[in-house]
């Protein structure tokens, strides 16, 4: 059975026939809604549909709220990943199944989770009303719920990019006498750079399409609290017009952003201290003399 070119090394170079029809009908499903969506808009009213006040209102909300949710991510999502994939200690496992959980929880029992967390008769919340501080139902809810449910993509992308990348140059460096911050600096961190990109740019995606998490915690005041999807849901009980309108926005920007962090293939990191992997004998050699890199 044919089932693709070779060559003439004798390595694989082609893919069975039959997956593309099977691959197309996966992008059909894709791409049908969307075709579908996008025959419904009323483009003779599009401009003024989508430059609304409550839809810039809420466009602006959604930019400005995911890019702090995709920093917090980054903060709080680069050292989770770097102890999941380079750490040992018990409980590992475990922590790694309650990191990934909001992928799998509805957003919704997110949000309740949060507002037991933060609300004014919540966990933390009690405490910081008494310091008249208030998260839930405000902008910064937003954040929190947005962050809560885009963290994992950023921790499963970098934790699998820095267990493909694995450890044997930053032995090399620590052999050489860096120290773990100049390791992590220096060494961990190009490594591993397009991964934490894809995962950002996923991150700050996911964060820009929340809806049940946002609209449970944060609720949906304009200008205050209703994001983009929050703004689409309110307009479809309305105007289905101006709903179908601000959901291809959404999409454009959407495909916008992930296009931006896949333009192709990206050439493996060149190893930081350099230009191929360092043999034993040179490392060692380099160790007895003193190398340092600091």
């Amino acid at each position: 059975m044919n089932t693709g070119p070779r060559c003439s090394s004798g390595a694989y170079a082609g893919i069975p026939y039959w997956i593309y029809p099977v691959a197309a009908a996966g992008a059909l499903l894709v791409l049908l809604p969307l075709a579908a969506m996008a025959a419904r808009v009323n483009w003779a009213n599009f401009v003024p549909l989508v430059t609304s006040e409550s839809a810039l209102d809420a466009l602006g909300l959604s930019l400005r709220t995911s890019a702090v949710s995709t920093l917090l991510c980054i903060v709080l999502g680069v050292p989770l990943a770097l102890v999941l994939a380079r750490g040992s200690f018990p409980g590992q496992r475990l922590l790694r199944s309650f990191v990934l959980l909001p992928l799998v929880l509805p957003p919704v029992v997110g949000g309740i989770a949060l507002l037991y967390t933060f609300g004014r008769q919540g966990l933390l919340g009690r405490s910081l009303e008494v310091l008249g501080i208030q998260i839930a139902f405000s902008t910064a809810a937003v954040v929190i719920a947005q962050t809560f449910v885009a963290l994992p993509f950023l921790v499963v992308s970098l934790e699998g990019t820095l267990r493909t990348a694995g450890s044997r140059y930053e032995a090399v460096a620590a052999t050489l006498g860096a120290s773990p911050a100049t390791v992590l600096r220096r060494v961990t961190l190009p490594l591993v750079l397009p991964g934490l990109a894809s995962g950002a740019v996923l991150s700050f995606a996911r964060s820009l399409g929340e809806f049940g998490a946002t609209l449970t915690f944060a609720g949906s005041l304009q200008g205050v609290t209703r994001t983009l999807p929050l703004e689409i849901y309110l307009q479809r009980e309305t105007d289905a017009d101006s709903a179908v309108a601000l959901s291809l926005v959404l999409v454009a920007v959407a495909v916008t952003v992930v296009s931006v962090s896949h333009r192709g293939p990206r050439r493996p990191a060149a190893p930081p201290f350099g230009s191929g992997p360092v043999p034993e004998e040179r490392t060692t050699a380099g160790s007895a003399a003193g190398g340092d890199v600091r």
